[in-house]
């Protein structure tokens, strides 16, 4: 159990203990009571909220409240003094032996220290990427793609059980105009139509997706197939040339997520639940709930949404689960809408014992939300949770020149450039410094420089300043055991400088924040995180250069070598820790 957690029990045993004997009414319910680091520093260790949460059902003031559970803390085991601030919080010191022991768990649990059972493995699906299988990934993907990595990675760690999908929209009029684009590809790699015909249907609107990354696709048709499709009809070759095209892109986009260190468990077709007569069963069910019906929707007010017609429609009664209007489940040919097969897809996993479900979508999707909110409350009848979290543009700067990205004319910067250019774990750490729903700027010279306004760098230089002293060490204290297992028998009271009690503290925080990020679906409060852990290492290195006597290692003073050492080798571990949740490698030498 982590410090907070303990101190939160001696505060809740406070609390029991003074119902006990009258000094507070009996019922008062502790859930809501915190142990959290104070903002300020110099407040204390830890400061809690327990007066003010319960002033109210107690029907006392809270500094009344306060005072009692104060009484009790200042006899309790470990806490040095309580005092009570502005109108009711406790702040509250610990005796520096409550930190120091949290440097022994660290080094006795590894990469381990901060895992939880806050999810107590329930199941819990994240789908994300989910790109047109039209052409590669783009820079415009990569942001959902980590943000969705990193969220599962989170979760696992907080004791969820996750699965990671990816939809595969292959059911739309997308991939048919995708399908006839190879076509043509294929006639040109056949020798029957030229690059510049190519470049005139699509200059002429006739092709649509024109990037260059369909000439290997339409040769590896070409040498399967042959002539076979060169004198076929449209209808008869769509088809076929279809499932060729999206094949072959989910084999690239497969490859793309793998360069970024995404491997997703399920890969869920579109086409293949609309072909199984999953949208129908999904449908005929809402239907026979009575959230089905035939009408004509009313003229919307302002900007008219894009699936508004005005004649009579097959629509579900999505305002009564929360939306502004009813949606149509039909287009106007009868085919089902994309909302139709959506709510199928998530019937689909809701089937398979996925109550909570998380779509990471692009910012661009926003208007979504609420129907598909609508629709999973509908199809689940309450008993499934639709979470979407939005992702924000990442604006990309070529030598501060901003770069247009299109992936229909074949001029865009593709994932791989990118990863290329300044390789996974830059791309997948900076992709997690801003909240998802704020936008990003990704500047190719500030996330390749070697400085602390490099987020990703900062960290790293931390874990491998770290190393670099246990390589040093190996010399200065020669012949002493320097494994985890052993520096975790130090005599760490000789880590007593507040910086280094400090250095603690934030340690101590690290199963908390995994909690509370977890629980706010939230991994960039990792990166800020790791990026004050940092600043807090590299700030006792510095003074260590200041000052001899607070060198990691003392040549005449080995215990207390022992003891820093200690203290570091916990932050590398947390740091570790950190980065494999955003799913990069924590090197051990900068280069």
């Amino acid at each position: 159990m982590n410090v907070f957690s303990t101190i939160k029990e001696l505060i809740v045993e406070a609390i029991n203990a003074e119902v006990s004997v009258g000094g507070l009414p009996s019922g008062l319910k502790t859930g809501a009571v915190t142990a959290e680091l104070p903002r300020d520093a110099s407040h204390g260790d830890i400061s809690t909220n327990a007066a003010m949460v319960l002033a109210k059902p107690a029907q006392m003031k809270p500094r009344y409240v306060a005072e009692k559970i104060v009484g009790r803390l200042l006899v309790a085991d470990g806490i040095v003094s309580a005092e009570i601030a502005g109108p009711g919080f406790i702040n509250i010191r610990l005796e520096p032996s409550r930190w120091q022991g949290v440097v022994r768990e660290v080094l006795k649990a590894g990469v381990t220290f901060g895992d939880s059972n806050l999810g107590q493995d329930s199941l819990v699906n994240v789908e994300y990427v989910s790109a047109n299988p039209t052409g590669p990934l783009h820079v415009g993907h990569a942001r959902g793609a980590v943000f969705g990595d990193a969220l599962a990675a989170l979760l696992s760690k907080a004791g969820y059980a996750v699965t990671k999908e990816y939809y595969i929209n292959d059911a739309g009029a997308q991939v048919d105009s995708l399908a006839r684009a190879l076509h043509f590809r294929y006639l040109e790699a056949l020798g029957e139509k030229t690059p510049e015909d190519f470049a005139a249907a699509a200059e002429a609107g006739e092709v649509e997706y024109a990037g260059e990354y369909l000439k290997g696709v339409a040769k590896a048709l070409a040498d399967r197939d042959g002539d076979k499709w060169l004198g076929a009809d449209t209808e008869g070759r769509l088809a076929p040339i279809r499932a060729f095209a999206i094949d072959a892109m989910m084999d690239m986009i497969r490859d793309d997520l793998a360069m970024l260190g995404i491997v997703q468990e399920v890969f869920t077709s579109e086409r293949s639940l609309v072909d199984a007569g999953r949208v129908d069963v999904a449908i005929d069910d809402l239907e026979k709930e009575g959230l089905v019906y035939t009408g004509v929707l009313e003229p919307p007010k302002g900007k008219k949404p894009d699936d508004w017609e005005a004649r009579p429609q097959l629509l579900f009664k999505a305002s009564e689960f929360g939306d502004d209007i009813d949606r149509p489940f039909k287009k106007s040919d009868g085919s089902w809408t994309y909302f139709a097969s959506d709510v199928a897809y998530h019937r689909d996993k809701f089937d398979r014992g996925f109550s909570e479900m998380i779509d990471v979508w692009g910012a661009d999707h926003g208007g979504y939300v609420k129907r598909m909110q609508a629709g999973v409350k509908a199809l689940s009848a309450g008993k499934g949770t639709l979470h979407v979290k939005l992702c924000q543009l990442v604006r990309l700067f070529d030598n501060g020149e901003p770069v247009r990205m299109s992936k229909r004319t074949g001029k865009f910067v593709t994932l791989r450039d990118l990863i290329d250019a300044v390789g996974k774990d830059v791309v997948r750490f900076i992709m997690l410094t801003r909240k998802n729903d704020a936008q990003l700027d990704f500047d190719f010279a500030k996330v390749t420089e070697k400085s602390r306004d490099n987020p990703v760098f900062y960290v790293q230089y931390a874990h491998a300043r770290i190393h670099s002293v246990f390589r040093h060490a190996t010399e200065v204290l020669a012949g002493k055991d320097l494994s985890d297992s052993s520096l975790a028998q130090a005599d760490l009271s000789l880590c007593s400088d507040p910086d280094e009690l400090a250095v603690m503290r934030s340690i101590a925080s690290w199963p908390r924040t995994i909690e509370t990020a977890a629980l706010a679906h939230e991994p960039h409060r990792i990166a800020f995180y790791l990026y004050d852990l940092a600043a807090q290492l590299h700030g006792l290195w510095n003074r260590g250069n200041d000052d001899a006597e607070m060198r990691f290692l003392l040549a005449d003073e080995p215990e207390r070598s022992l003891a820093r050492l200690a203290l570091i080798r916990s932050v590398a571990v947390v740091i570790a820790s950190g980065l494999d949740v955003f799913g990069v490698e924590p090197v051990k030498e900068m280069r």
